[in-house]
């Protein structure tokens, strides 16, 4: 089993494991977003708790990533992924076999908690990457995550309009089974950077949300972009079944293949990183994602408006969370995983925020009122650089 010492280098067959693992768990998080129509129809329910399952989610995301990815710098990646995984296979059953919105809600709050192996892999890529490459690594790992976030959207919408949007959980619960087994063949052994009880780890982190502003504005600032591309996705379904498009789930499935092209486009954002800075990269992302929200707004009711947002969106999100978590990872390199744990824990409240924010924007003025949320989120990243200038003297960095 080989034994990664940090700086020392990272074998490519290491990050392209935890690339396309990254983007097979994560995708955990995503199935339910082209299925809402179909399980608004089969259980009963209304548009407002349809939505509610993915917010849920991704709060059940947000509390594992906060509780237990801070493990990882004192317990074995192998014991956290036999856990996490089989946990999720489990949760993803549950929700294919529920009757009602209150099982739904319980299944996919665990789904959310236990599929945060991502966020392990994502510090690991850069922590036992030689200087030079940690940026352009984490990309690598990072576009993998984003991979799997637009393709789940895609192969569920496929399978729920094709077999049933239950048959797409019990296929995502085999698949984590799958996944476990390649994580377990393929992880390396990595040196542990704690030792101390749970509590005081859980302190540290506390202590470093508290003591270091710059990971705070670099945690906040992705988070308001990750909230701006959740809108565009959370009331897709319902804004495709409706006129003019009168759609099914398998056409949200399609559009989420264009979500892969901005994915693949934004790949190469980390190596970019050194070279144009934090804040530039910042002001980039948020800059495209207000140009996302004009063509979702103004050409809502084409295709192709909705195709060019979409881009847009994961492209501005991408330069956001990888310029941003490389400088927070940066800050304290000793304490990689909890580090990350502020950051994406921090990340996700912002996606559940986005989802809950659009889902009542939906409510209120359907599409217009989705495309004003996913604007408002868009410049909070760019007022936020902004003040960094004010709050901070080396700005460049």
């Amino acid at each position: 089993m080989i034994r990664l010492t940090p700086d020392n280098g990272n074998p490519r067959h290491i990050l392209l494991m935890m690339a396309v693992m990254a983007g097979f768990t994560v995708a955990n998080l995503y199935y339910n977003q082209p299925l809402l129509d179909l399980i608004c129809k089969d259980i009963g329910i209304s548009h407002v708790e349809a939505n509610f399952i993915t917010v849920i989610t991704q709060i059940g995301y947000a509390l594992g990533l906060l509780f237990i990815v801070p493990l990882a710098d004192m317990v074995s990646l192998r014991h956290i992924a036999i856990v996490c995984m089989s946990a999720a296979a489990v949760s993803a059953t549950a929700i294919g076999f529920a009757e009602n919105v209150w099982m739904l809600w319980v299944a996919s709050l665990t789904l959310g908690f236990s599929s945060i192996m991502p966020q392990l892999f994502i510090p690991m890529s850069a922590l036992y990457s030689r200087p030079e490459n940690k940026s352009r690594n984490m990309g690598y790992v990072a576009s993998g995550l984003v991979t799997g976030i637009v393709s789940a959207r895609a192969i569920s919408g496929y399978i729920g309009e094709w077999f049933g949007w239950r048959e797409m959980f019990f296929f995502a619960a085999a698949l984590m089974l799958a996944c476990l087994i390649v994580t377990l063949c393929m992880m390396p052994q990595v040196t542990l950077s704690f030792s101390g009880t749970y509590r005081q780890l859980m302190r540290t982190v506390v202590n470093i949300f508290v003591l270091h502003p710059r990971i705070r504005l670099y945690s906040l600032r992705p988070a308001m972009s990750f909230a701006s591309m959740m809108c565009i996705w959370s009331c897709m379904a319902f804004h495709l079944a409706g006129a003019p498009f009168h759609a099914r789930s398998d056409m949200v499935g399609a559009l989420a293949f264009f979500g892969i092209i901005g994915a693949i486009a934004a790949s190469g954002v980390g190596k970019f990183v050194p070279k144009v800075g934090i804040l530039r990269m910042s002001v980039i992302g948020g800059c495209l994602q207000l140009l996302a929200w004009a063509s979702a707004w103004l050409l809502g009711s084409t295709y192709i408006g909705l195709i060019m947002g979409i881009i847009l969106a994961d492209i501005g999100a991408q330069c956001l969370q990888v310029s941003n978590q490389s400088g927070s990872l940066q800050q304290l390199p000793q304490a990689t995983n909890r580090v990350n744990t502020i950051f994406m824990t921090t990340l996700f409240i912002g996606g559940s925020l986005g989802t809950f924010c659009s889902g009542l924007g939906w409510s209120m003025l359907g599409w217009d009122g989705v495309c004003l949320v996913g604007v408002l989120f868009a410049l909070a990243p760019l007022l936020l650089s902004a003040c960094e200038k004010l709050m901070f003297t080396d700005v460049a960095s």
